[in-house]
């Protein structure tokens, strides 16, 4: 498993070993230990899957009291998927990172806890997968507009399709 910096405190690119030959693909996907070297060593609590079709973006999420730590990977299809730094404190605050994310390549993007988090399907189909370290909050959950100038995220898309709460998502406010 090789771990590369993103230039963002927290936000990790993970690239672990795939398996491969004719009959398909082995992947590890998670292992305590090895993942606890890379630094990442808080407790998941909840995995999640989606199944979005091309062109939904769904972000920029995050939770205001209970932030979640994210390990998110596909398995199918492809996704560009983006981290917000949005902590006050920060060195890198305002700044994102953004990488594909592949069922070919298996990469997975390591989320610390208080970034936002959004992606865009960039396949006809993606199965997007979330390991967190906190419970989904339908009442502490917040979101900043996908197209905020203040971060300027740079998207494979320029029209993509919102649910209603991304769209009325407010701009951030530094």
């Amino acid at each position: 498993m090789e771990v590369v910096s993103t230039g963002i405190e927290g936000v990790l690119l993970i690239k672990p070993k795939v398996w491969g030959d004719a009959r398909g693909y082995f992947v590890e996907t998670w292992q305590q230990e090895r993942y606890a070297m890379a630094g990442i060593t808080l407790p998941f609590v909840q995995d999640n899957h989606s199944r979005s079709s091309r062109g939904v973006l769904r972000g920029l999420h995050f939770q205001k009291t209970r932030p979640q730590g994210k390990l998110v990977s596909v398995s199918l299809g492809r996704v560009f998927d983006v981290a917000v730094d949005i902590r006050p404190q920060s060195p890198t605050c305002g700044k994102w990172y953004g990488v594909e994310l592949t069922q070919e390549n298996q990469w997975q993007l390591w989320i610390a806890p208080g970034l936002a988090h959004g992606f865009v399907v960039t396949s006809e189909i993606a199965h997007f997968h979330y390991k967190c370290t906190d419970y989904y909050c339908p009442w502490d959950e917040g979101a900043y507009r996908w197209n905020d100038p203040a971060f300027g995220i740079r998207w494979p898309i320029t029209e993509p399709l919102l649910s209603e709460k991304d769209r009325q998502a407010p701009l951030w406010q530094a």
